[in-house]
């Protein structure tokens, strides 16, 4: 019995995995229309070709569906995830850049402008000017924007500190010293132009004459770090080395390299500005009176070192620097040209008088007066 139950049990896996393909085979003849297998469960022809027919159908179903499921994947990845916010785009600020410039020049044509040539002020303000003072009167040897300030969007209040001289009718020349005078200034255009409108000309206009106005409050700067004073002595081993480097970076008269740290960058002035260079003090950050021998290796020292350079006509340049020097195999190196003067530790700025140069010391020689237009 258990001989005839194997083959008809594999003639039925053959007749499903044919029909599954599509396959024709020759059915076996079963002894029985229904009888069981060695599972104990019934089965006949009709059950295993509907069985087949399923399997058929199913196979197809994955087969079709498979570009559906992987295009619905891709588009369900590529979605933005819902209940995420999107961060908001920070908002640029706007740029005192143009507006300053703007009132700069307006300060200068005002001085500059008089009875008469009331019109070279047109490009700055449109209102209606009548000058009293006469043409070239005032001049601006030189002048600077000190303070911007943002009033409203697209409105700037600019102050400008101008180096004003006074010219009389006889060509003689005074300096009145320096004068500040504030200026509102309106602006279109993107926030980099110091208006408001992204895609808009870049455009200004003054919305008044320049005020003059007091000058703003002077400052005495905070304690210095370099609390030792090395004088000017060649014992020094560290004054040594700022001797040498700065006549290196001012004259080029000696190789750099002698005196740095390995890694720097610092390259000599050029072409080089000045024949000579005079040390004629030098403060540090170090405590002692002396300093005779170099410390241990990796020691750092800051420097305040002023000097006397005299240029390539002869004259004498009084200038001061920073440095900071690192000690290495028994000397001194320098490490770095600081940008600014190292200040000590909660030492503030505080208020300070202005002074004002006396009327002899404010008169230039004479020279002719502009001519008037």
């Amino acid at each position: 019995m258990k001989r005839q139950r194997r083959p008809r049990k594999a003639a039925k896996k053959q007749l499903v995995e044919a029909e599954a393909w599509d396959e024709e085979v020759d059915e076996p003849q079963a002894t029985s229309a229904d009888e069981p297998d060695e599972t104990g469960w019934k089965t006949s022809t009709a059950q295993m070709a509907g069985l087949s027919r399923l399997v058929r159908a199913g196979v197809w179903a994955l087969v079709v569906s498979g570009p559906v499921l992987g295009a619905l994947a891709f588009l369900s990845s590529s979605a933005p995830a819902q209940g995420v916010a999107k961060p908001a785009a920070a908002a640029t600020p706007a740029s005192p850049v143009g507006p300053a410039g703007f009132a700069e020049l307006f300060v200068s044509a005002y001085l500059q402008a008089g009875q008469g040539t009331e019109r070279d002020l047109a490009p700055y303000y449109s209102g209606s000017v009548a000058l009293a003072v006469k043409p070239g009167t005032r001049t601006a040897a030189q002048s600077t924007v000190i303070a911007s300030r943002e009033v409203q969007p697209g409105y700037w209040s600019v102050t400008v500190a101008a180096d004003v001289t006074a010219n009389d009718d006889k060509g003689k020349s005074t300096r009145l010293g320096v004068q500040y005078f504030r200026v509102g200034i309106q602006a279109t255009g993107p926030a980099g132009a110091g208006g408001t409108e992204q895609g808009a000309t870049a455009s200004y206009a003054a919305t008044s004459l320049p005020a003059q106005v007091a000058a703003p409050a002077a400052l005495k700067p905070g304690g210095l770090a370099y609390e030792t004073d090395r004088g000017s002595s060649s014992a020094d081993p560290s004054v040594e080395t700022a001797r040498g480097f700065l006549a290196a970076y001012l004259t080029g008269t000696t190789e750099l390299d002698r005196y740095t740290s390995p890694g720097t960058r610092l390259q000599p002035i050029s072409p080089a500005p000045y024949a000579a260079v005079k040390v004629t003090g030098v403060q540090d950050d170090s405590s002692g009176s002396g300093q005779q021998k170099v410390p241990a290796d990796g020691t750092v020292l800051h420097q305040l070192v002023q000097v006397d350079a005299t240029d390539q006509a002869g004259s004498p340049v009084s200038l001061s620097y920073a440095l900071t020097l690192k000690s290495r195999a028994g000397r001194w190196e320098v490490a770095s040209v600081d940008d600014a003067p190292a200040i000590r530790a909660s030492s503030p700025p505080s208020a300070a008088p202005h002074t004002t140069p006396s009327p002899d010391a404010a008169t230039a020689s004479d020279s002719p007066s502009p001519s008037n237009s």
